[in-house]
This record gives C-alpha cells, sequence and structure tokens, in this order.
C-alpha cells in the first residue's frame, strides 16, 4: 500500500466525524452560515443597499433581498470585475471563473479566498467519503485522469480569471499532482480534439485507476481509445475503479459507458458549479447527494411551480419536502445573494439531507401549458430503453414544433443512437405513453388532441459533437440541453446535418 492510500484512510475517517455533526443539524449549521454571511458583508455595497445591518432574522433577509439571476446581479458583478472593492463581498476576489451563459454572454463569477474551500475540499471530500465507506483507497496509488478545462488564468482588472476547473487545477493537493493527469501542457491545448488525441497519448500507457469528467466527453474519449486499440478499456486500464462525474444525469449514458469499458465500476457523482459545490455522492448504496449545509453557503428553495409567482415562497432547508422540485438559491461567502442557480432538485431524504438534480428552471417545454420538465423525458427514455434493451442512446434533445406544415403540434425529439431500437414505431410509443403518466398536462392534450404524439428524428453518429464544435462548446465542462422551449438547438441540430 502507497504513502497517498495509507495516509487517505485517518483522513477520511476525519472527515466523516466531521460531516456528521452538520448531517444531523443542518438547520442549525445553516443558520450559522446565514447571520455569518449576513454579519460578514455588513458594510459591502450590497450590504449597505440591501440594510444588511437591520437583517435580524431570515424573513428580513428575504424582505429585504430579491431573488435575482446572473443577468439582475449584473450591475453589481460589473463593477467587481472594474476592480472596485468592497461590492458583493469585502475585499476584492481571489478569482473570476469565466462560464457561458445562455442569455448573459459570458459570465463572471466571482471565487473569493473564503469561498475556494468550498470547491476544493468538497472535491476532496468526495473520493474521501468513498474512501472511507468502501475501503478502497489503493486507486490513490496510481494515475487519476481529470478531463476538464484548461488551467490557463486571463486576468480581468488584476484578478485571475479562467474555467472553473482550470482555477481548481491550480489547488490540486501536492501530493496528488505527481499522479495527476494529463499533463499541464496538454490541458492548456484549446481546441478539444487536438487535446484529447494528445490526452491518449499521454495515458494510453499509464497505469490509471480513475478518471473524472462529464460523461459525453469521457464517452468521446473512450471510443478514441477503443478506435486506436481494439481493446476494451477496463483491458487497457486494468486497474480503473473509481468514476467521478458530474453536470449531467448520468442514467442516459450509463450503460453504453460501462459496456466500452467492460466492466462494472464504482462511480462517484457531485454536483459543482462555478457559483458554488452544492452536493455529492457520499455512499454507494443510498440515492442521492449529500447537501453540503456547513460549506459556506446559506440555501433557500423556492417550490418550482411557483418560480415565477410574483411573490414566490422561500424555504430553509428545515421546510423542505420529499419528492418536490424547487429551485435552489444560493447566498455564500463569495458574494452571490439571493442567486438563482437555474437548476431544479428533489429531496430524497431528510435524514441526511440528500437530493437528486431534476432539471434546470428555465429548460422546459411549455408552449402549451404542460411543462414537461428534464427529470420526466430522462424517466420517459429510460422506460423507453428498458423495453428494448439493445437500444444506446449517445445524446438527445426535445423541442416542441407548434406550427408543422400539416397536422397538429408536437414534441419532437432529436436523437443521436450507438444501436438504435430493433422497433422503432414502439419504441417512440412508449417513449409516449411514459410521458403522459410522469406529466398529466402533457397527458391532457394528447388525449384532448391539442397535441399529435410525439415525433422522433433519429440523427447521424457525431451530430451533437458537429453542433456542439460549431457553436465553440465541444468538450470540457459543456452539456447539451436536454429540453427547450423554442427551436435554436433542434434547428441547429437539423442544420449542421444537412
Amino acid at each position: 500500500m502507497g504513502i497517498r492510500s495509507t495516509f487517505s484512510k485517518p483522513l477520511a475517517r476525519w472527515v466523516r466525524q466531521r460531516q456528521q455533526s452538520w448531517r444531523e443539524q443542518p438547520g442549525e449549521a445553516q443558520q450559522r452560515w446565514f447571520r455569518q454571511l449576513v454579519d460578514h458583508a455588513a458594510k459591502t455595497q450590497f450590504g449597505r443597499d440591501h440594510h444588511f445591518a437591520d437583517i435580524r432574522t431570515q424573513a428580513d433577509f428575504r424582505q429585504a433581498v430579491p431573488i435575482r439571476d446572473y443577468e439582475a446581479l449584473k450591475p453589481y458583478i460589473e463593477r467587481v470585475t472594474h476592480g472596485e472593492p468592497d461590492i458583493l463581498w469585502p475585499g476584492k476576489p481571489a478569482y473570476f471563473a469565466k462560464t457561458s451563459g445562455t442569455t448573459s454572454g459570458t459570465k463572471y463569477i466571482p471565487l473569493t479566498r473564503e469561498s475556494l474551500p468550498n470547491h476544493i475540499n468538497s472535491a476532496r471530500d468526495a473520493l474521501l467519503c468513498y474512501v472511507e465507506e468502501t475501503g478502497n483507497s489503493a486507486f490513490l496509488d496510481k494515475k487519476l485522469i481529470f478531463l476538464s478545462g484548461s488551467p490557463e488564468l486571463d486576468e480581468k482588472a488584476g484578478i485571475h480569471t479562467g474555467r472553473l476547473s482550470g482555477i481548481v487545477n491550480h489547488h490540486i493537493p501536492a501530493y496528488l499532482r505527481s499522479n495527476q493527469m494529463p499533463s499541464y501542457e496538454t490541458n492548456t491545448i484549446d481546441d478539444w480534439e487536438t487535446k484529447l488525441d494528445r490526452i491518449i497519448d499521454e495515458t494510453l500507457t499509464e497505469d490509471m485507476s480513475l478518471i473524472s469528467g462529464i460523461p459525453p466527453w469521457v464517452q468521446m474519449y473512450f471510443d478514441r481509445i477503443q478506435a486506436r486499440t481494439g481493446k476494451a478499456i477496463k483491458d487497457v486500464f486494468p486497474n480503473f475503479s473509481v468514476f467521478v462525474y458530474g453536470g449531467v444525469n448520468f442514467a442516459p449514458y450509463r450503460d453504453r459507458l460501462f459496456e466500452s469499458i467492460g466492466k462494472r465500476i464504482d462511480s462517484i457523482e457531485t454536483y459543482p458549479a462555478s457559483e458554488g459545490f452544492i452536493a455529492y455522492q457520499d455512499s454507494q448504496h443510498t440515492e442521492g447527494l449529500l447537501l453540503l449545509a456547513d460549506s459556506g453557503i446559506y440555501f433557500e428553495f423556492i417550490p418550482a411551480d411557483q418560480y415565477f409567482a410574483e411573490n414566490p415562497p422561500r424555504l430553509s432547508i428545515d421546510e423542505v419536502e420529499l419528492g418536490k422540485n424547487y429551485a435552489v438559491i444560493i447566498n455564500n461567502n463569495a458574494g452571490l445573494w439571493g442567486y438563482s442557480l437555474g437548476d431544479t432538485v428533489k429531496f430524497v431524504s431528510r435524514n441526511p439531507h440528500r437530493i437528486v438534480v431534476t432539471g434546470r428552471i428555465k429548460h422546459f417545454i411549455s408552449a402549451f401549458g404542460e411543462h414537461v420538465i428534464g427529470e420526466e423525458v430522462e424517466k420517459a427514455l429510460r422506460y423507453a430503453m428498458q423495453q428494448q434493451p439493445e437500444t444506446e442512446v449517445i445524446e438527445f434533445t426535445v423541442a416542441p414544433m407548434v406550427s408543422p406544415s400539416e397536422g397538429l403540434p408536437y414534441h419532437e425529439w432529436l436523437i443521436e443512437f450507438g444501436q438504435p431500437p430493433r422497433d422503432t414505431s414502439r419504441f417512440v410509443k412508449d417513449l409516449d405513453t411514459q410521458l403522459a403518466k410522469l406529466n398529466v398536462y402533457y397527458d391532457d392534450l394528447i388525449s384532448g388532441s391539442i397535441l399529435q404524439p410525439l415525433k422522433l428524428t433519429a440523427l447521424p453518429r457525431g451530430a451533437f459533437q458537429q453542433y456542439m464544435k460549431s457553436q465553440g462548446k465541444l468538450g470540457g465542462q459543456n452539456k447539451v440541453p436536454r429540453l427547450s422551449n423554442d427551436r435554436t438547438l433542434a434547428d441547429g441540430l437539423l442544420q449542421v446535418m444537412r
């Protein structure tokens, strides 16, 4: 047993013991962070504008601080990006995490010295929880591959700026740097396909035990290795035992990914965002991700079906219910206040508080009032694939067809198959029937002859990669939206294929 795996076990026990104190009383941990955050930011420009000095209760806070997305908070963020101190948080940020917004263009998310431990320690603790539960620490002594953004940083108003994964790369503990791959030089390559080939050159002969990345880009890495070697991944990397992922629902990718590997391995799901590390999978035996209630973030939750109301309820962690969809609101020590993350989650446990990510609050189809969400289309797809197990799906998205050339409107499913179903008509019917069971409004529209049943457009291999490449979003942390309320993505995919 190597030195890394040896020393990881007592550290894993310490992390689990420390975790236990707030897992059992998350409401108290959240109350502490609420008070600490408000008090610490009282003399900032945002704190003065919103009368932080007068806030005594969470109700006071909700009265004083409205819900904002990035666009609404942008006037404050722009002052920070111009170099002004003490705007959202005391002093200046340590970094800006640069990310793409669907409506805001490039977003610059502040990261402070106080908020960095939320990102760095949470990623570490996810691995250590796995070590503590399973006893498997040997993977730490072998090579660890992280498919991530470039670690090269620019400057904006004298503040280091780059992709979150690139920033985090600079804070990987020294004891892991010697077995981290790919090399710094390879990680800085901008073109994803060139970078991927170089990663394969560097990693192909290494004793790899862990890989971390967004599933579709990891699958692309595996596909290219298999094309080059003609071998299953388990035969290329016989000690590969842990897959760490986040950013998208793993279910649509799981079967094909494990088929490429050639065996089942343990996986660890994480929920990181540029704005904060929200949750991670702390057990291989329970559903959901542990919400990080003691990590610099004070959470609020808005029932998803009331999010667009004039004055929606804002619930604390003690007020949430199981099985309901909530929009996630964060207030944190990077200076984000009443910030709508854009994600929806559902609690599957309250002891401890564990969540599953169900979609995006603005990624839905409601062209006719059906309000179909990501969780529903993913469940419908999973059901249809279970009926015809040979089916492999590489990627998919769903969009409304409001004004077809003939007939009633419908939902169009654009799917890139690795292996198509034997019976496409049955597959479509299973999709449609299951979606109607999951969404009563969709069922009413179909049975009321307002919508016709969904239509499937099978896309050729490589369609989504070509589209993402055409948009400059191939690889890294970029994700394909599962569904949209307009046809921008769907028409873009069809245009690329012409």
